[in-house]
């Protein structure tokens, strides 16, 4: 029979071992390579929008790329803030990623309602993917035919003219407000959850107008069902040449926005780098690029430090805005 002495080391070797393995396996799991399963992408906007069409041929193309899907979920509602809250609290892992927007990551910082996230400190910027205008629309047998038929008709007509936007507080919304203010006018916010609520009551003469996304309204217009009456942007833009910019009328208004892609605080910044990466290349595919162009998008693609920067900026940039639209909802 061997001393108790001589039976230690046998026992400790054993519990080494176990303990190596441990090791071993936990590093073998901190190097698999992302993504090793589905990664999901919350749009903070209404399924069938015009976000959707911008966002899901870049996850197409990223599932193809790295090999796993790349699930859209839509979660809308509060101008875009509860799909982004959601994304503020998951895993910093990179499985699940938000398809950002000027709305709830710039704009509504600025509103009273307190947010659940803090835009700077709770993401990580990977890209800025497109910037866009908005286009201020009509049913095609409303009265206006021009920009400043319908201010006439707002005059003559005032609070009867409802607008739709996808909230308070959206590009959609200030634009709505600063043409009244220009135009001297008193115009009725209707708010909705998203742009294909917003044309389904356009068409069914709910609302009388709306400035909505470029990219969910030109099958519309170009069968006839709703008329273009301007662009919000500076000037006038491609996919729309022969309408004319709200500025052309009404000198000094300018709404534009952007979409991107952001992960929640402290994800690895080499997954950061690699989405980045792979979408910039992604927006450069002709196919991919024709399509955003077709929706009068601006095509960005820029890093995650110049991304963070533009946000910072536009923070204080719409701040100043909503300050002086006097917006209190």
């Amino acid at each position: 029979m061997q001393p108790s002495f001589l039976k230690f080391p046998a026992r400790l070797a054993r519990h080494l071992l176990i303990g190596i393995a441990m090791v071993a396996t936990c590093i073998a799991h901190a190097e698999d390579p992302w993504p090793n399963r589905p990664v999901t992408v919350i749009n903070p906007w209404a399924a069938g929008g015009p976000s959707d069409t911008i966002i899901r041929p870049i996850t197409d193309q990223l599932a193809k790329r790295l090999g796993q899907a790349f699930i859209v979920d839509n979660r809308s509602g509060a101008n875009g803030t509860i799909g982004a809250a959601a994304v503020a609290r998951a895993r910093p892992d990179g499985y699940t990623l938000l398809f950002s927007h000027v709305g709830p990551i710039a704009i509504s910082p600025a509103l009273p309602q307190k947010l659940p996230y803090d835009p700077i400190k709770d993401f990580e910027p990977i890209t800025q993917l497109v910037s866009s205008g908005t286009v201020l629309v009509v049913r095609s047998d409303f009265p206006a035919k021009t920009l400043a038929q319908l201010m006439a008709y707002a005059k003559a007509n005032p609070g009867k003219v409802a607008y739709g936007s996808v909230g308070v507080g959206s590009t959609t919304h200030l634009a709505g407000v600063m043409l009244s203010q220009l135009g001297h006018v008193e115009m009725t916010h209707v708010p909705y959850r998203g742009s294909a609520q917003i044309n389904t009551d356009l068409l069914a003469g709910q609302i009388q107008m709306a400035f909505v996304n470029i990219a969910g309204v030109v099958p519309l217009i170009k069968d006839g069902q709703l008329r273009a009456l301007a662009v919000s942007t500076l000037k006038r833009t491609a996919v729309l040449p022969d309408v004319p910019a709200v500025a052309e009328t009404m000198p000094g208004f300018e709404v534009n926005s952007w979409y991107g892609l952001m992960a929640p605080a402290h994800t690895p910044p080499a997954i950061i780098h690699k989405l980045q990466s792979e979408t910039a290349q992604i927006l450069k595919m002709p196919e991919v690029a024709a399509r955003m162009r077709e929706n009068g998008l601006d095509i960005e693609g820029t890093t995650p430090e110049a991304y963070g920067q533009k946000i910072k900026e536009d923070i204080v940039r719409w701040a100043a805005t909503v300050k002086a639209a006097g917006i209190k909802e």
